[in-house]
């Protein structure tokens, strides 16, 4: 089953629109540009009322191992997700206590080995470049790269993922999950539910049609 994260979550009612259309993720951005931003405390109210069976994600874009753990703490967080430039070394540090989530920015000249070097990395999250944009970019980047880094671990699908394309996404691709933030705004930093529902209906179809 292809797992659904819906990223950027601000407030209560956009993470429980995603839970009940049945999200197996929230992602929570902790990189304080993003207009996604949402502060530990905040986060952590929304955490706090999450079911069991759904992951809550931090997103963190090249902060030191010691407050990225401090965020997590503060903020209820499951898993970590790196979306900057770090090394192996900062998910060998994060791995004794929390799942990580390695964020890849795929533009031209791309190269799938890169992966290999983080096999403390739980999953791998290839996402579209878009400038100095970390997440969110609403960019599709070429999918044959996707299917190819799927021999390195787990792979999430972002970067310009929607309610209209996901299912063909899915169909080519057939990762891990599938990853999407603004594919579902209605605005930055604020989810249309009826979007979040389309989305995860297509996906629904895509997975009938696989099995």
């Amino acid at each position: 089953m292809v797992k659904v994260k819906i990223c950027g979550i601000t407030n209560w009612a956009d993470a429980k629109a995603a839970l009940d259309a049945g999200a197996s993720a929230l992602g929570f951005n902790f990189y304080p540009p993003s207009p996604r931003y949402i502060t530990p405390l905040e986060a952590r109210k929304i955490t706090q009322r999450m079911p069991r069976h759904a992951s809550a994600v931090g997103v963190f874009v090249d902060e030191p191992v010691k407050r990225i753990l401090e965020i997590a703490r503060a903020a209820g967080i499951a898993l970590i997700q790196l979306h900057g430039e770090e090394g192996p070394e900062t998910a060998r540090a994060l791995r004794p206590r929390y799942l990580v989530i390695k964020a890849f920015r795929v533009r031209r000249g791309f190269r799938v080995e890169r992966l290999a070097r983080y096999g403390d990395a739980a999953a791998f999250l290839l996402d579209g470049f878009r400038g100095q944009l970390r997440g969110g970019t609403g960019r599709t980047f070429d999918w044959r790269i996707a299917r190819e880094a799927k021999r390195y671990g787990p792979i999430l699908l972002a970067g310009g993922i929607t309610p209209e394309n996901v299912e063909r996404a899915i169909l080519e691709v057939n990762p891990f999950g599938i990853d999407v933030a603004s594919g579902v705004e209605a605005r930055p930093g604020k989810k249309d539910p009826a979007r979040i529902r389309a989305l995860i209906r297509a996906v629904e179809r895509a997975e009938r049609k696989i099995a």
